[in-house]
């Protein structure tokens, strides 16, 4: 028997509308049917992040008692330097997967800028921003001519990308030349990793954050105050700032230990919000979770699908391109080996392992960031424990399994539920 919730509705004298309790979401009254809807919501996949964030407190742990190094300033100031890149990459590669389409190109894409880049800049005397300019230029380019190829002759993501992974290779080998590697020595882009802010400029980055997000929470509840829709409880929201607060000092204190806040850090969780905010909400954005939904109901809605889908793969190699002048300003060289080895992997792994739908349609971009802390803290933690590669190889495999698998269970089991 279902169960009637009454909602207080914003009468003339402008009370807000307030969920009374969180059985508005379904819940039954009382500890244990809070107890059975978290369960519901963990089988579900409906808990968000907070599987993500347990199992990265699970791994620091682990890691910490192993190798007490492993917490200290100067390694966990490392580890999000080492993210810089593949997090920027993955959060184009969110954006595709949100399409529940995939590219395999983004690591020959980013090879590829970076030498552009270098290239311009040390043989051709480019300024550093030109050629970075020209850089990002060539990653929108590429991801026009893929989005088109696949959009408009209709060949498969899967191979336009595996044949752009080639592809680009090629040019990227091309465009070096005889040298094979190309040092950088422009203080712009190197500064782009090796930028540190001191306690003041960090601190007021940090002010800032928690300012700018508490004031669009007024501005989300203010807009749902007017349009008479139920409102998050205030403890709900309160718990939220604090989580943030906590979090942003202790990241902000835990950088003043060694170098200073980078300025990668601030690009990288910049990006982050800029999509997020396009994603979720523009109009763009839900065309976006409409079409990775369910493309052919998109279509018929009046959706611009072919659109939609060219802007996102440019916006893919839009990300690969900066991706791979972070990783170069980091390596402070480009060689014929950028943008290969594992990086591709881990791109798209990080965004699957945060709960990213390889099936599209279900995501966020914050899974991009929090998916590439997952990946990179193992492979920090087994360096710092000497172990081999295959064994780091194996475990980040067994660890992406077991996510896609999460993934296909969760789905699976919302269509029996919906069919219920």
């Amino acid at each position: 028997m279902s169960e009637t919730v009454s909602i207080d509705k914003a009468g003339d004298d402008g009370d807000e509308v307030v969920a009374p309790d969180s059985r508005l979401i379904g819940d039954e009254p009382g500890l244990s049917g809070l107890v059975r809807g978290l369960r519901r919501r963990l089988a579900q996949g409906e808990l968000g992040y907070l599987p993500v964030l347990a199992g990265l407190v699970l791994i620091w742990t682990i890691f910490q008692l192993l190798n007490n190094r492993f917490l200290s300033p100067q390694n966990l100031t490392n580890l999000v330097l080492q993210i810089a890149a593949m997090g920027t990459i993955s959060v184009g590669v969110v954006l595709v997967l949100l399409l529940g389409e995939i590219d395999l190109s983004v690591g020959s894409v980013s090879g590829l800028a970076a030498a552009v880049m270098a290239v311009l800049n040390v043989k051709n005397g480019w300024p550093a921003w030109a050629a970075i300019a020209a850089a990002i230029a060539v990653g929108l380019a590429i991801g026009l001519v893929q989005g088109l190829w696949i959009t408009k002759i209709r060949v498969p993501s899967f191979v336009v990308t595996l044949a752009g992974l080639l592809a680009w290779l090629g040019a990227l080998l091309f465009v070096l030349g005889g040298t094979g590697t190309v040092n950088l020595s422009d203080p712009v882009i190197l500064g782009l990793i090796n930028t540190f802010f001191g306690p003041v400029v960090s601190w007021a980055i940090a002010v800032a954050i928690v300012v700018a997000y508490v004031g669009a929470l007024v501005v989300d509840r203010a807009r749902r105050t007017r349009a008479r829709v139920p409102l998050e409880p205030v403890r709900t929201i309160a718990l939220r700032v604090g989580a943030l607060v906590v979090v942003v000092v202790a990241a902000t204190a835990m950088f003043q230990q060694d170098r200073g806040l980078p300025l990668a850090v601030v690009l990288l969780v910049g990006f982050v919000v800029i999509f997020d905010v396009i994603t979720r909400r523009t109009r763009f954005g839900r065309h976006l979770f409409a079409v990775g939904g369910n493309a052919e109901a998109a279509r018929r809605a009046g959706i611009p699908v072919n659109r939609i889908r060219t802007i996102v793969f440019m916006l893919a190699s839009l990300m690969a391109a900066w991706g791979g002048i972070m990783a170069a300003s980091r390596l402070l060289a480009v060689n014929q080996s950028s943008g290969g080895g594992d990086l591709l992997l881990m791109s798209i792994a990080g965004p699957v392992v945060a709960g990213v739908s390889l099936f599209g349609g279900r995501g966020s971009v914050w899974g991009a960031l929090l998916g590439a802390l997952v990946i990179v803290s193992i492979s920090n933690g087994m360096d710092l424990l000497a172990l081999d590669t295959a064994v780091k190889f194996m475990v980040t495999g067994g660890v992406l399994l077991a996510a896609v698998a999460s993934d296909a269970v969760t789905r699976s089991r919302r269509k029996s539920a919906g069919r219920a």
